[in-house]
């Protein structure tokens, strides 16, 4: 326990507050099908409903699922409380505000662990419940795994292409604050190192890291003494920016005025190939041999790639992070695929629309395995699962059962287990080039 200090309180004596209600995060057809459902007599039917994808984002060869955590808090969260149930007093009627005066969720979820890949087809999360229950979910659902996963998955094409270099989150400038917060979450999943946002480290233990922006230097009245203010404040082993007026001259400073321990200078400009080169060399002539050179302004994927032959350290990512690269939502949907009928027997439904078709029925899957260990197939079916074999994986994971959250876990495991699957891929996933799903979806009948 932490030694108490006068005027910050005792850590082990505050109480976390109750996290705010998610249950307006929703559309308004969520709560009036509940009241038809409801007058109709069908809203305790039980239920399952599916969560996937009909196909990638074009170009992308693989998904990553993220948002899992945030999901099940959301869950947890979701109830009508009378701040609540005042806001909805002139959307739905007086019956359907008593339901929900008392409605809470009671159902099964099963889902793929946050981390993991996935193709189209993929059920990323199966909600079994009553209707009135499972309905009434779908919007936050699909808000934040759309989100999530498409930041995920284009940060894992980031971290593929960075290889052993660190890659830095510090998009929260170029989006909605909360979005901030959640696609820095999202990106630590699929293996960036640090982020600049302090609300994810607060809330979910994401490392943040960060120095100074070209409006310090420009406060000071030269680049010396701006230089000189932040290494006798944090150290030699600091970040430096010296892109602000001339980056020899600022290099040569640098290296004056912290001496060859200096910890690193940061590019943000120009031909960040070209200058990494250049400087590299200057730092090696002055002996500062371990001085690190980090580049921003702009980067995406294809950037970091085209930089794998320059003596770049690390890459600072921001707007083409937080959009998603070009792709910034998933195109997932939330489909009812099986309902209770009068009898009390579970029936398959599907939509049969032009375009929208959906597969009817409660689905299983196996993550089949070749010879190299590496993913060949993901099997999907409805109907009695099949045991899984020795060189295939189920995953399908509980993450609610009877209302209680039991997936709920470390943002680190899900960190390690996005690294495990990503290298269980087929070697195409490396590529940056168009192209199909790595990973076929077989349908079993």
């Amino acid at each position: 326990m932490l030694p108490h200090r006068p005027g910050r309180p005792r850590l082990d004596r505050v109480t976390a507050p109750q996290a705010a209600s998610t249950a307006l995060m929703t559309d308004h057809y969520e709560l009036t099908m509940l009241q038809a459902a409801l007058h109709s007599g069908t809203a305790h039917r039980r239920s399952v409903f599916e969560l996937f994808g009909r196909r990638l984002p074009e170009g992308r060869r693989y998904g990553v699922v993220a948002g899992v955590g945030r999901a099940l808090e959301a869950i947890s969260a979701f109830r009508f409380d009378p701040e609540v149930l005042a806001a909805l007093e002139d959307v739905v009627d007086a019956p359907t505000l008593e339901f929900l005066a008392g409605w809470s969720f009671t159902g099964d979820v099963h889902g793929y662990a946050e981390g993991d890949t996935y193709v189209p087809g993929s059920p990323l999360l199966v909600v079994e419940a009553p209707f009135a229950q499972g309905v009434l979910l779908e919007t936050v659902l699909l808000s934040i795994y759309n989100h999530d996963s498409a930041i995920a998955s284009a940060a894992s094409r980031m971290t593929m292409a960075a290889g052993e270099r660190p890659c830095i989150e510090m998009g929260s400038r170029r989006t909605h604050e909360e979005a901030a917060v959640a696609a820095a979450r999202a990106a630590y999943v699929a293996g960036f190192a640090t982020s600049s946002n302090l609300a994810a480290r607060h809330r979910y233990g994401v490392p943040t890291a960060g120095t100074s922006a070209h409006a310090f230097t420009l406060l000071h009245d030269s680049e010396r003494q701006a230089f000189t203010a932040q290494v006798e404040s944090l150290g030699r082993g600091t970040t430096l920016l010296v892109d602000t007026y001339d980056v020899a001259e600022a290099v040569a400073l640098a290296v004056e005025v912290t001496g060859p321990d200096l910890g690193a200078v940061r590019l943000d400009s120009g031909d960040l190939g070209v200058l990494a080169h250049e400087v590299r060399a200057q730092l090696d002539s002055l002996g500062a041999h371990d001085t690190r050179i980090l580049v921003t302004s702009d980067l995406d994927e294809y950037a970091i790639a085209a930089l794998t032959a320059a003596p770049v350290d690390g890459y600072g990512v921001g707007t083409q992070l937080v959009t998603g690269s070009g792709h910034p939502t998933c195109a997932l949907v939330y489909k009812l695929v099986a309902r209770e009928d009068a009898a009390g027997e579970m029936e398959a439904v599907a939509k049969k629309s032009k375009d929208k078709v959906s597969w009817g029925g409660r689905k299983w899957v196996r993550r089949r395995f070749g010879p190299d260990g590496r993913v060949e197939a993901e099997v999907i079916g409805t109907g009695p699962a099949p045991a899984v074999g020795e060189k295939e994986r189920d995953p399908l994971v509980p993450l609610v059962v009877g209302g209680e959250v039991v997936g709920a876990e470390p943002l680190e495991a899900a960190r390690e287990r996005h690294l495990r699957g990503r290298a269980e891929l087929p070697v195409a996933a490396q590529s940056l080039s168009r192209g199909e799903p790595v990973v076929a979806t077989v349908r079993a009948e």
